[in-house]
């Protein structure tokens, strides 16, 4: 009996392993396959018509990944695509938040002139950004917040040029405001702070790896147009 208590630990950690891989495999191997897609011209528009369906797989891969899952993930899965989703209405029915601009149809349906994918990729970004940090050597939650937001605006540096070649948005002036980067480190700062709250435990490597997919994804397409 107790040789089979000793074995459960080592068969639970190669199983978690095994599922760490699956997912970090699937992330990689279809950002690289949409890499090529959206370099390689013919292939752009069914590519670009992709777009909602490969941050819907991200979705689920990040869902499946995430050890102990339960009511508590879902709630801050829906508080953050709910105030992302909000922060993205005021921003382009007002101009109060991010400037002036308007979404076209690349990331899909619509609800409210805000496409709901958005909602989906800032869960995305806030919880792939919160695990990363949660996995550093930072101990001050302020410090993880404060680094986190800025790492999410430098991300959103390399998207801006890319999302507007590829009809992600546009923007109603001229250029991309700097409002744009001090609303974008806000928002990803009040979100990282939600995510704190929730005191996750210590996650796995599909997150990160999202996020090192995301920022390779996007540089590579900044080199390439």
């Amino acid at each position: 009996m107790e040789r089979a208590q000793d074995l459960t630990p080592p068969v639970t950690s190669r199983a978690m392993s095994a599922k760490n891989g699956i997912c970090v495999a699937i992330i990689f191997l279809f950002h690289l396959v949409g890499l090529i897609g959206f370099v390689i011209p013919s292939l752009t528009v069914l590519f670009i018509a992709l777009v909602p369906w490969h941050l819907l797989l991200m979705l689920g891969v990040l869902v499946y990944g995430h050890d102990n899952f339960n009511s508590r993930f879902v709630l801050f899965a829906l508080i953050t695509f709910i105030t992302g989703f909000t922060a993205e209405y005021i921003g382009v029915h007002t101009g109060l938040l991010f400037g002036h601009y308007s979404y076209d149809g690349t990331l899909g349906a619509k609800l409210l002139d805000i496409p709901l994918m958005i909602g989906v990729n800032w869960f995305l970004l806030i919880y792939a950004m919160g695990v990363t940090l949660q996995r550093t050597r930072l101990t001050n939650k302020l410090v993880r917040i404060f680094t986190g937001a800025i790492i999410l605006t430098m991300l959103d540096v390399l998207i801006e040029p890319i999302a507007i070649n590829f009809d992600y948005w546009h923007w109603l002036g001229a250029g991309i405001p700097f409002k744009n980067y001090v609303c974008w480190f806000a928002l990803s700062a009040l979100l990282l702070f939600i995510f704190e709250q929730f005191k996750f435990k210590r996650q796995g490597i599909v997150a990160p790896a999202l996020l090192i997919a995301q920022f390779v994804f996007f540089a590579v397409l900044n080199l390439m147009y």
